[in-house]
């Protein structure tokens, strides 16, 4: 599996992600975000969490239209696979790879723990290593993870089973509990927590770890 991990300025968890995807078997290039092509090849792009040029319009606003996430889209157009986490699900969703959007947490304040989700789906290529409804604990670290998008949107993924993972409490106000959604041909994930950041025993809990080997899983058996 050759992954590719994106670059922008204000990204602090590029170095976790590529790791994580290292580990699980993948041979992994990082791209700064103004090159204007992947890698030949690329199975599966990673768009990492942080803080893109600093949030300083919406989150993911200025990322979205960086030159890397136009071949971004061509590869999803094609039918590869991405997956944004955290600040990454916001760019994939100011780039409108994903329905929704990312607002302020209800309370207004900044969140970092590990929170309890719930694996809603083992349909997808990023959740099929975990059992239907299992409970796992992954880390979260936002200020605007407040998953939202109109009625119609929600009863759509719903009905398509495209929510992902559910917050099991949930901590920032999210439409339905929702922590993590896929795109139509569930090839495009985006998740506000950080599964990169339980990959190792060194973090304390693996549970995140599955989300890699599902991955790695679904790409060598495609």
């Amino acid at each position: 599996m050759k992954a590719a991990v994106l670059q922008f300025p204000g990204s602090n968890c590029d170095r976790d992600m590529y790791m994580a995807l290292k580990a699980a078997g993948a041979d992994v290039t990082m791209v700064w975000h103004k090159d204007a092509e992947l890698p030949a090849g690329v199975d599966v792009v990673g768009v990492p969490g942080g803080f893109s040029y600093g949030d300083y319009l919406r989150c993911g606003a200025i990322a979205a239209n960086s030159p890397v996430v136009a071949s971004l889209k061509k590869h999803v157009e094609r039918g590869g696979y991405a997956f944004g986490i955290c600040n990454g699900f916001q760019v994939l969703t100011e780039a409108r790879l994903l329905p929704g959007a990312l607002l302020r947490n209800a309370g207004l304040k900044y969140i970092c723990k590990t929170v309890p989700l719930a694996v809603e789906t083992t349909d997808s290529p990023y959740t099929s290593a975990f059992a239907q409804g299992q409970h796992i604990g992954i880390p979260i670290a936002h200020h605007d993870g407040n998953f939202t998008a109109d009625e119609e949107t929600l009863d759509m993924l719903e009905g398509e089973g495209r929510v992902a993972f559910r917050y099991l409490d949930n901590p920032n106000g999210s439409k339905r509990d929702i922590a993590g959604i896929l795109s139509e041909n569930r090839r495009v994930l985006g998740m506000m927590p950080h599964p990169e950041r339980a990959a190792e025993a060194a973090h304390g809990n693996q549970d995140g770890k599955l989300f890699f080997t599902s991955l790695t899983d679904a790409l060598v058996s495609a």
